[in-house]
């Protein structure tokens, strides 16, 4: 039996909101530092640096997916990409010399540990939008 209680709304509601915050950070701090005066920055890495904001609001994602039996595999894989993208992408890093300093930032590894951090950001945007539609799915079905 599926649960749309209250704690479950709040679990999709917060999940939510950390990981869409997580996905737009960049697009905020820039523009704040637009409006400050100077020019709009955009720090790339940003979203893997708040990885323990997605991670946590990822969980509570799929906790509330698992209570209301509703976009788990949505939910589920998203979090499971973006864990393994970042992981994935600091091992390469790791591995390659590029994380040490030991190579410098070109060529193939350093296109692969991009192309993880980036696909890591976009996991990390379907994992909100896979947020708001939960949240659409529990009010819309306690509404009936």
């Amino acid at each position: 039996m599926d649960k749309r209680d209250g704690f479950t709304k709040l679990l999709a509601i917060l999940g939510t909101v950390l990981t869409a915050f997580t996905a737009l950070a960049p697009f905020i701090f820039g523009l704040a530092s637009l409006i400050a005066g100077r020019r709009y920055l955009l720090d790339w890495l940003m979203p893997a640096e708040f990885f323990p904001v997605a991670l946590a609001g990822g969980l509570a994602l799929l906790w509330a997916a698992l209570r209301a039996r509703s976009r788990r595999n949505w939910v589920g894989w998203s979090l499971g990409s973006a864990a393994v993208l970042l992981v994935g992408g600091m091992a390469v890093a790791s591995l390659s010399g590029l994380a040490s300093g030991a190579i410098e930032p070109e060529g193939i590894w350093w296109g692969v540990v991009t192309g993880c951090i980036l696909l890591y950001w976009l996991a990390v945007a379907a994992m909100a939008v896979g947020g708001g539609l939960l949240i659409g799915d529990l009010f819309r079905r306690s509404e009936s």
